[in-house]
Protein backbone atom coordinates (compact mmCIF):
# COMPACT_ATOMS: atom_id res chain seq x y z
CA UNK A 1 0.00 0.00 0.00
CA UNK A 2 1.89 3.35 -1.67
CA UNK A 3 2.21 6.15 1.01
CA UNK A 4 3.54 8.26 -2.13
CA UNK A 5 1.18 10.38 -4.05
CA UNK A 6 -2.31 9.96 -4.89
CA UNK A 7 -3.73 8.42 -8.54
CA UNK A 8 -5.59 10.04 -10.18
CA UNK A 9 -8.84 7.66 -10.69
CA UNK A 10 -11.77 8.75 -13.58
CA UNK A 11 -14.73 7.93 -12.75
CA UNK A 12 -17.29 5.93 -14.19
CA UNK A 13 -19.64 7.73 -16.76
CA UNK A 14 -22.32 5.21 -16.57
CA UNK A 15 -23.52 2.46 -14.72
CA UNK A 16 -21.84 -0.60 -14.94
CA UNK A 17 -23.10 -4.10 -16.13
CA UNK A 18 -22.15 -5.75 -13.09
CA UNK A 19 -24.20 -2.68 -11.06
CA UNK A 20 -27.74 -3.04 -9.36
CA UNK A 21 -30.17 -1.54 -11.63
CA UNK A 22 -32.82 0.00 -9.64
CA UNK A 23 -35.28 -0.46 -12.61
CA UNK A 24 -34.56 -4.27 -12.44
CA UNK A 25 -35.37 -4.48 -8.58
CA UNK A 26 -36.92 -7.86 -7.18
CA UNK A 27 -39.83 -4.85 -5.49
CA UNK A 28 -40.49 -4.78 -2.07
CA UNK A 29 -43.02 -7.29 0.57
CA UNK A 30 -45.78 -4.20 0.02
CA UNK A 31 -46.22 -3.41 -3.71
CA UNK A 32 -46.14 0.10 -4.10
CA UNK A 33 -46.76 2.77 -6.98
CA UNK A 34 -43.64 3.61 -8.59
CA UNK A 35 -41.97 7.07 -7.85
CA UNK A 36 -42.00 9.86 -10.69
CA UNK A 37 -38.86 11.75 -9.24
CA UNK A 38 -36.83 8.85 -7.46
CA UNK A 39 -34.91 5.81 -8.18
CA UNK A 40 -36.47 2.78 -5.92
CA UNK A 41 -33.18 3.13 -4.16
CA UNK A 42 -33.03 6.52 -3.66
CA UNK A 43 -36.45 6.05 -1.99
CA UNK A 44 -35.20 3.27 0.49
CA UNK A 45 -32.11 5.80 1.17
CA UNK A 46 -34.76 8.61 1.93
CA UNK A 47 -36.73 6.08 4.19
CA UNK A 48 -33.76 5.26 6.34
CA UNK A 49 -33.22 8.58 6.61
CA UNK A 50 -36.25 9.83 7.33
CA UNK A 51 -36.56 6.58 10.38
CA UNK A 52 -36.36 7.38 14.14
CA UNK A 53 -34.27 4.64 14.00
CA UNK A 54 -31.64 7.19 12.18
CA UNK A 55 -32.40 9.57 14.25
CA UNK A 56 -31.66 8.05 17.84
CA UNK A 57 -28.02 7.27 16.45
CA UNK A 58 -27.50 10.49 16.85
CA UNK A 59 -27.15 9.10 20.70
CA UNK A 60 -25.50 6.21 20.24
CA UNK A 61 -22.35 5.63 21.27
CA UNK A 62 -19.66 4.71 18.61
CA UNK A 63 -16.48 3.99 21.39
CA UNK A 64 -16.98 7.40 23.84
CA UNK A 65 -19.68 8.50 25.57
CA UNK A 66 -21.25 11.40 23.37
CA UNK A 67 -21.83 13.24 26.68
CA UNK A 68 -17.67 12.83 26.87
CA UNK A 69 -17.31 15.69 23.97
CA UNK A 70 -18.87 17.27 20.84
CA UNK A 71 -16.04 16.35 18.33
CA UNK A 72 -16.39 12.56 18.90
CA UNK A 73 -18.20 10.38 16.76
CA UNK A 74 -21.77 8.50 17.35
CA UNK A 75 -23.35 6.41 15.29
CA UNK A 76 -24.88 8.95 13.18
CA UNK A 77 -21.75 10.92 12.20
CA UNK A 78 -19.98 7.49 11.65
CA UNK A 79 -23.10 6.47 9.45
CA UNK A 80 -22.55 9.59 7.65
CA UNK A 81 -18.75 9.08 7.10
CA UNK A 82 -19.67 5.40 5.80
CA UNK A 83 -21.97 6.67 3.41
CA UNK A 84 -19.61 9.13 2.14
CA UNK A 85 -17.12 6.21 1.33
CA UNK A 86 -19.13 4.11 -0.36
CA UNK A 87 -20.27 6.50 -2.73
CA UNK A 88 -16.92 7.41 -4.05
CA UNK A 89 -15.82 3.97 -4.54
CA UNK A 90 -19.69 3.02 -6.06
CA UNK A 91 -19.24 6.23 -8.46
CA UNK A 92 -15.68 5.22 -9.64
CA UNK A 93 -16.47 1.55 -10.03
CA UNK A 94 -19.87 2.70 -11.73
CA UNK A 95 -22.43 1.29 -9.57
CA UNK A 96 -25.62 2.28 -8.12
CA UNK A 97 -24.07 4.58 -5.46
CA UNK A 98 -27.57 5.57 -4.11
CA UNK A 99 -28.09 1.59 -3.38
CA UNK A 100 -24.75 1.95 -1.48
CA UNK A 101 -25.31 4.63 0.34
CA UNK A 102 -28.83 3.79 2.03
CA UNK A 103 -26.89 0.65 2.64
CA UNK A 104 -24.24 2.35 4.65
CA UNK A 105 -26.57 4.36 6.48
CA UNK A 106 -28.76 1.55 7.64
CA UNK A 107 -25.98 -0.48 8.34
CA UNK A 108 -25.53 0.49 12.23
CA UNK A 109 -29.56 1.30 13.34
CA UNK A 110 -29.70 -2.25 14.99
CA UNK A 111 -26.67 -1.50 17.68
CA UNK A 112 -28.23 -0.72 20.93
CA UNK A 113 -26.55 1.81 23.44
CA UNK A 114 -23.36 1.81 24.90
CA UNK A 115 -22.04 0.73 21.14
CA UNK A 116 -20.60 -2.77 21.45
CA UNK A 117 -21.12 -3.30 25.36
CA UNK A 118 -24.98 -3.26 25.23
CA UNK A 119 -24.99 -6.06 22.58
CA UNK A 120 -23.05 -8.34 24.28
CA UNK A 121 -25.57 -7.88 27.42
CA UNK A 122 -28.35 -8.44 25.52
CA UNK A 123 -26.96 -11.22 23.60
CA UNK A 124 -26.68 -12.84 26.89
CA UNK A 125 -29.45 -11.94 28.51
CA UNK A 126 -31.34 -13.19 25.23
CA UNK A 127 -29.65 -16.57 24.77
CA UNK A 128 -32.35 -18.59 26.15
CA UNK A 129 -35.13 -17.01 23.79
CA UNK A 130 -32.74 -16.99 20.52
CA UNK A 131 -30.27 -14.25 21.36
CA UNK A 132 -29.84 -11.09 20.36
CA UNK A 133 -27.14 -9.73 17.19
CA UNK A 134 -27.15 -5.91 16.30
CA UNK A 135 -27.62 -6.76 12.38
CA UNK A 136 -30.41 -8.98 12.88
CA UNK A 137 -31.68 -6.23 15.22
CA UNK A 138 -31.47 -3.45 12.02
CA UNK A 139 -33.36 -6.12 9.77
CA UNK A 140 -36.02 -6.14 12.36
CA UNK A 141 -36.30 -2.88 12.69
CA UNK A 142 -36.57 -2.17 8.72
CA UNK A 143 -39.29 -4.85 8.43
CA UNK A 144 -41.18 -4.74 11.59
CA UNK A 145 -40.59 -1.83 13.86
CA UNK A 146 -40.35 1.20 12.57
CA UNK A 147 -44.16 2.45 12.50
CA UNK A 148 -44.15 5.52 10.15
CA UNK A 149 -46.12 4.33 7.17
CA UNK A 150 -50.55 3.75 7.12
CA UNK A 151 -50.45 0.63 4.99
CA UNK A 152 -47.24 -1.88 6.24
CA UNK A 153 -45.24 -1.80 9.50
CA UNK A 154 -41.67 -0.96 9.13
CA UNK A 155 -39.85 0.95 5.63
CA UNK A 156 -40.66 -1.92 2.87
CA UNK A 157 -37.10 -1.45 1.76
CA UNK A 158 -36.31 -2.98 -1.70
CA UNK A 159 -35.26 -6.78 -1.95
CA UNK A 160 -31.65 -5.40 -2.88
CA UNK A 161 -31.45 -3.40 0.46
CA UNK A 162 -32.71 -6.01 2.57
CA UNK A 163 -30.41 -8.10 0.98
CA UNK A 164 -27.18 -6.39 1.47
CA UNK A 165 -28.04 -4.88 5.44
CA UNK A 166 -28.06 -8.47 5.80
CA UNK A 167 -25.14 -9.52 3.70
CA UNK A 168 -23.07 -6.67 3.29
CA UNK A 169 -20.38 -8.38 5.17
CA UNK A 170 -20.59 -12.26 3.16
CA UNK A 171 -22.77 -15.45 2.74
CA UNK A 172 -24.22 -16.40 6.03
CA UNK A 173 -24.57 -20.17 4.57
CA UNK A 174 -22.92 -22.50 2.87
CA UNK A 175 -23.95 -24.26 -0.61
CA UNK A 176 -25.79 -27.23 1.41
CA UNK A 177 -27.71 -24.40 4.52
CA UNK A 178 -25.27 -24.54 7.40
CA UNK A 179 -24.37 -21.80 9.12
CA UNK A 180 -21.01 -19.69 8.69
CA UNK A 181 -18.23 -17.56 9.80
CA UNK A 182 -19.42 -15.66 13.37
CA UNK A 183 -22.86 -17.60 13.33
CA UNK A 184 -21.02 -21.29 12.75
CA UNK A 185 -21.39 -21.85 16.61
CA UNK A 186 -24.83 -20.93 17.44
CA UNK A 187 -26.45 -20.71 14.52
CA UNK A 188 -28.30 -17.96 12.26
CA UNK A 189 -30.05 -15.63 15.04
CA UNK A 190 -33.92 -16.12 15.15
CA UNK A 191 -34.84 -13.08 13.48
CA UNK A 192 -32.90 -13.89 10.51
CA UNK A 193 -34.12 -17.73 10.33
CA UNK A 194 -37.80 -16.01 10.84
CA UNK A 195 -37.58 -13.66 8.24
CA UNK A 196 -35.55 -15.62 5.36
CA UNK A 197 -38.30 -18.18 5.57
CA UNK A 198 -40.63 -15.94 4.64
CA UNK A 199 -38.77 -13.91 1.82
CA UNK A 200 -35.59 -15.35 0.83
CA UNK A 201 -32.61 -13.65 1.02
CA UNK A 202 -30.20 -16.01 -0.33
CA UNK A 203 -27.84 -16.26 2.40
CA UNK A 204 -25.55 -18.43 0.60
CA UNK A 205 -24.59 -16.06 -1.54
CA UNK A 206 -22.27 -12.91 -1.63
CA UNK A 207 -24.28 -9.27 -1.73
CA UNK A 208 -24.07 -7.17 -4.35
CA UNK A 209 -21.45 -4.86 -5.38
CA UNK A 210 -22.79 -2.06 -3.65
CA UNK A 211 -23.35 -3.75 -0.30
CA UNK A 212 -19.69 -5.02 -0.82
CA UNK A 213 -18.63 -1.18 -1.12
CA UNK A 214 -20.54 -0.87 1.68
CA UNK A 215 -19.17 -2.61 3.90
CA UNK A 216 -15.40 -1.95 3.06
CA UNK A 217 -16.39 1.76 3.80
CA UNK A 218 -17.41 0.64 6.99
CA UNK A 219 -14.16 -0.76 7.62
CA UNK A 220 -12.11 2.68 6.24
CA UNK A 221 -14.29 4.74 8.35
CA UNK A 222 -13.79 2.86 11.59
CA UNK A 223 -10.11 2.46 10.64
CA UNK A 224 -9.60 6.41 10.37
CA UNK A 225 -11.79 8.03 12.25
CA UNK A 226 -11.14 5.81 15.72
CA UNK A 227 -7.21 7.31 14.96
CA UNK A 228 -8.74 10.29 15.08
CA UNK A 229 -10.93 10.05 18.60
CA UNK A 230 -8.03 8.41 20.22
CA UNK A 231 -5.47 10.92 19.02
CA UNK A 232 -7.68 13.53 20.32
CA UNK A 233 -8.77 11.63 23.76
CA UNK A 234 -5.19 11.69 24.02
CA UNK A 235 -5.48 7.91 24.74
CA UNK A 236 -2.55 7.60 22.52
CA UNK A 237 -0.23 9.51 20.91
CA UNK A 238 1.13 10.32 17.50
CA UNK A 239 4.40 8.46 18.61
CA UNK A 240 2.76 5.53 20.06
CA UNK A 241 0.86 4.66 16.88
CA UNK A 242 2.97 1.23 15.81
CA UNK A 243 2.12 1.18 11.88
CA UNK A 244 4.44 1.84 9.55
CA UNK A 245 1.63 2.97 6.91
CA UNK A 246 0.79 5.27 9.84
CA UNK A 247 4.09 6.23 10.66
CA UNK A 248 5.19 7.07 7.27
CA UNK A 249 1.93 9.29 6.50
CA UNK A 250 3.01 11.05 9.51
CA UNK A 251 6.82 11.71 8.53
CA UNK A 252 5.53 12.64 4.83
CA UNK A 253 3.25 14.93 6.69
CA UNK A 254 5.92 16.54 8.54
CA UNK A 255 8.17 16.92 5.82
CA UNK A 256 6.04 18.83 3.68
CA UNK A 257 4.55 20.85 6.89
CA UNK A 258 7.64 20.73 9.50
CA UNK A 259 5.78 23.74 11.80
CA UNK A 260 1.71 22.39 11.28
CA UNK A 261 0.30 22.19 14.88
CA UNK A 262 -1.24 18.83 16.33
CA UNK A 263 -5.09 19.05 15.75
CA UNK A 264 -3.97 19.97 12.13
CA UNK A 265 -1.78 16.95 11.93
CA UNK A 266 -4.43 14.51 13.35
CA UNK A 267 -6.93 16.31 10.52
CA UNK A 268 -4.19 15.78 7.94
CA UNK A 269 -3.33 12.06 8.65
CA UNK A 270 -6.60 11.00 8.89
CA UNK A 271 -7.72 12.81 5.76
CA UNK A 272 -4.50 10.93 3.45
CA UNK A 273 -5.77 7.55 5.53
CA UNK A 274 -8.87 8.09 4.02
CA UNK A 275 -7.74 9.21 0.33
CA UNK A 276 -5.41 6.15 0.16
CA UNK A 277 -7.24 3.40 1.35
CA UNK A 278 -10.25 4.29 -1.07
CA UNK A 279 -7.56 4.42 -3.75
CA UNK A 280 -6.87 0.78 -3.09
CA UNK A 281 -10.08 -0.30 -3.12
CA UNK A 282 -11.04 1.46 -6.72
CA UNK A 283 -7.85 -0.44 -8.13
CA UNK A 284 -7.81 -3.68 -6.17
CA UNK A 285 -11.82 -3.84 -6.95
CA UNK A 286 -11.56 -2.78 -10.60
CA UNK A 287 -8.92 -5.45 -11.40
CA UNK A 288 -11.02 -8.25 -9.84
CA UNK A 289 -13.72 -6.91 -11.33
CA UNK A 290 -12.77 -7.46 -14.76
CA UNK A 291 -10.81 -10.87 -13.86
CA UNK A 292 -13.91 -12.55 -12.64
CA UNK A 293 -16.19 -11.39 -16.34
CA UNK A 294 -19.11 -10.64 -14.12
CA UNK A 295 -21.53 -9.21 -16.57
CA UNK A 296 -24.66 -8.62 -14.23
CA UNK A 297 -25.09 -8.06 -10.18
CA UNK A 298 -26.29 -12.27 -9.79
CA UNK A 299 -23.20 -12.65 -11.70
CA UNK A 300 -21.19 -10.84 -8.66
CA UNK A 301 -23.77 -12.91 -6.21
CA UNK A 302 -22.72 -16.13 -7.99
CA UNK A 303 -18.94 -15.81 -7.34
CA UNK A 304 -17.18 -17.60 -4.27
CA UNK A 305 -15.48 -14.42 -3.01
CA UNK A 306 -15.83 -10.76 -3.17
CA UNK A 307 -15.55 -8.37 -5.70
CA UNK A 308 -14.83 -5.58 -3.48
CA UNK A 309 -11.51 -5.52 -1.29
CA UNK A 310 -8.65 -4.02 -0.44
CA UNK A 311 -5.11 -4.89 -1.86
CA UNK A 312 -3.01 -6.99 -0.21
CA UNK A 313 -1.21 -4.40 1.27
CA UNK A 314 -3.98 -2.30 2.08
CA UNK A 315 -5.38 -5.34 3.86
CA UNK A 316 -2.44 -5.99 6.18
CA UNK A 317 -2.33 -2.33 6.79
CA UNK A 318 -6.03 -2.88 8.14
CA UNK A 319 -5.83 -5.59 10.23
CA UNK A 320 -2.34 -3.45 12.14
CA UNK A 321 -4.67 -0.69 12.56
CA UNK A 322 -7.32 -2.64 13.69
CA UNK A 323 -5.13 -4.51 15.55
CA UNK A 324 -3.67 -1.36 17.23
CA UNK A 325 -6.68 0.39 18.02
CA UNK A 326 -8.18 -2.85 19.69
CA UNK A 327 -4.75 -2.60 22.33
CA UNK A 328 -4.76 0.62 22.99
CA UNK A 329 -8.51 2.40 22.70
CA UNK A 330 -10.88 -0.40 22.70
CA UNK A 331 -9.57 -1.70 25.82
CA UNK A 332 -7.65 1.24 27.24
CA UNK A 333 -8.64 1.17 30.96
CA UNK A 334 -10.48 3.91 30.82
CA UNK A 335 -12.89 2.64 28.37
CA UNK A 336 -12.78 -0.67 29.94
CA UNK A 337 -14.63 1.07 33.34
CA UNK A 338 -17.25 3.09 31.18
CA UNK A 339 -18.08 -0.75 29.52
CA UNK A 340 -18.91 -2.42 33.13
CA UNK A 341 -20.81 0.50 33.99
CA UNK A 342 -22.39 0.75 31.29
CA UNK A 343 -23.29 -3.18 31.01
CA UNK A 344 -24.36 -2.70 34.59
CA UNK A 345 -27.23 -0.10 33.09
CA UNK A 346 -28.54 -2.24 30.38
CA UNK A 347 -28.66 -5.63 32.64
CA UNK A 348 -30.46 -3.89 35.24
CA UNK A 349 -33.26 -2.24 32.72
CA UNK A 350 -33.54 -5.58 30.96
CA UNK A 351 -34.19 -7.08 34.74
CA UNK A 352 -36.53 -4.53 35.61
CA UNK A 353 -38.75 -3.90 32.96
CA UNK A 354 -38.68 -8.28 32.18
CA UNK A 355 -40.35 -8.31 35.53
CA UNK A 356 -42.59 -5.00 34.98
CA UNK A 357 -42.85 -4.75 31.30
CA UNK A 358 -45.92 -2.01 31.81
CA UNK A 359 -43.48 0.37 32.81
CA UNK A 360 -43.05 0.91 29.75
CA UNK A 361 -44.03 3.87 27.54
CA UNK A 362 -47.60 3.22 26.76
CA UNK A 363 -47.24 1.93 23.38
CA UNK A 364 -45.33 -0.62 24.54
CA UNK A 365 -47.11 -1.30 27.89
CA UNK A 366 -49.81 -2.08 25.41
CA UNK A 367 -48.31 -4.22 23.42
CA UNK A 368 -46.44 -6.59 26.86
CA UNK A 369 -50.42 -6.57 27.79
CA UNK A 370 -51.42 -8.48 24.97
CA UNK A 371 -48.67 -11.47 25.47
CA UNK A 372 -49.66 -14.17 27.49
CA UNK A 373 -48.24 -14.21 31.02
CA UNK A 374 -46.66 -17.35 30.53
CA UNK A 375 -44.77 -16.64 27.47
CA UNK A 376 -41.41 -15.27 28.62
CA UNK A 377 -39.58 -15.46 25.13
CA UNK A 378 -41.78 -13.31 23.40
CA UNK A 379 -41.90 -10.67 26.32
CA UNK A 380 -38.20 -10.86 26.29
CA UNK A 381 -37.97 -9.91 22.65
CA UNK A 382 -40.38 -6.64 23.39
CA UNK A 383 -38.00 -5.53 26.23
CA UNK A 384 -35.22 -6.13 23.87
CA UNK A 385 -36.28 -3.87 21.63
CA UNK A 386 -37.58 -1.77 23.71
CA UNK A 387 -33.79 -0.83 25.03
CA UNK A 388 -31.64 -2.14 22.15
CA UNK A 389 -33.07 1.14 20.72
CA UNK A 390 -32.51 3.32 23.27
CA UNK A 391 -30.07 5.81 23.32
CA UNK A 392 -27.17 6.70 25.82
CA UNK A 393 -28.88 8.98 27.54
CA UNK A 394 -32.60 7.92 27.39
CA UNK A 395 -31.15 4.68 28.85
CA UNK A 396 -29.19 6.88 31.78
CA UNK A 397 -32.45 8.70 31.92
CA UNK A 398 -34.73 4.89 32.50
CA UNK A 399 -32.13 3.89 35.01
CA UNK A 400 -32.70 7.12 36.64
CA UNK A 401 -36.44 6.40 37.14
CA UNK A 402 -36.19 2.66 38.21
CA UNK A 403 -33.25 2.99 40.36
CA UNK A 404 -31.99 5.41 43.18
CA UNK A 405 -28.26 5.00 42.13
CA UNK A 406 -27.20 5.24 38.49
CA UNK A 407 -23.91 5.17 37.21
CA UNK A 408 -21.79 8.38 35.69
CA UNK A 409 -20.48 7.20 32.43
CA UNK A 410 -17.13 9.57 32.10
Amino acid sequence: MSSGEPQNFAFSPRRAPYASDPAKSRGRRVPERASPTRTEFQRDRDRVLHSAAFRRLAHKTQVFIPHEGDHYRTRLTHSIEVGQIARAISRALGLDDDLAEALALAHDLGHTPFGHTGEEVLDALMRPYGGFDHNAQALRIVTKLEHRYAAFDGLNLTWETLEGLVKHNGPMLTNEGLPIARYAERGLPIVLREYDAENDLRLDTFASAEAQAAAIADDIAYNAHDTDDGLRAELFDVSDIEVDFLRDLGSEIREHYPELDRPRLIHELVRRVITRFIEDVIAESRGRLAKSGVMSADDVRALPHAVIGFGGAAEQVDKQMKRFLFQHMYRHPHINRIRVLAADVVGDLFAALFEQPERMPEEWGQAAARIPTQDEARRARLVCDYIAGMTDRYALAEHARFFDVTPDLR
